[in-house]
């Protein structure tokens, strides 16, 4: 087993669900698609700061609405020339993107909202020449 100062260097898979609110399952699933590498010491996971920040990026591109091809596109483009500029162009253009993508659906939901403000007054209008009570 490693030296306690070696592993205070590392956080452990519970350390990490419990900062990020996420399940095990979740980080597992970020660790086999390949955007963190922790260390193995046996069967238990230790990772890395770097991890820990890499874990972070994933997580606040999942809520920005990135799939999980773009999250390791973006990520790959800060490891691999043009570097930090290459992603950070390549970031302002998925932003872009997304939206452009959530303002078509804002426009989608709010055609519907209005669709459904006709139908029902329509159908309360239909009901009161019936003279049936709402």
């Amino acid at each position: 087993m490693a030296a306690r100062s070696e592993i205070a260097d590392y956080f452990t898979i519970t350390e990490l669900t419990r900062e990020f609110g996420v399940s095990t399952r979740t980080i597992r699933f970020y660790e086999d698609e390949g955007l963190i590498k922790p260390v193995r010491r046996g069967r238990t996971r230790l990772f890395r700061p770097g991890d820990r920040w890499i874990l972070s990026l994933i997580l606040r591109g999942k809520r920005l609405g990135f799939s999980i091809a773009e999250i390791r596109e973006i990520l790959a483009m800060y490891k691999e020339p043009p570097g930090e500029e290459g992603q950070l162009r390549l970031l302002v253009r998925k932003v872009g993107e997304k939206r452009h993508e959530l303002e078509q659906k804002r426009r989608d939901i709010d055609e519907t909202m209005r669709e459904l403000d006709q139908v029902e007054e329509a159908s309360l209008a239909r009901l009161a020449e019936l003279g049936v009570a709402r």
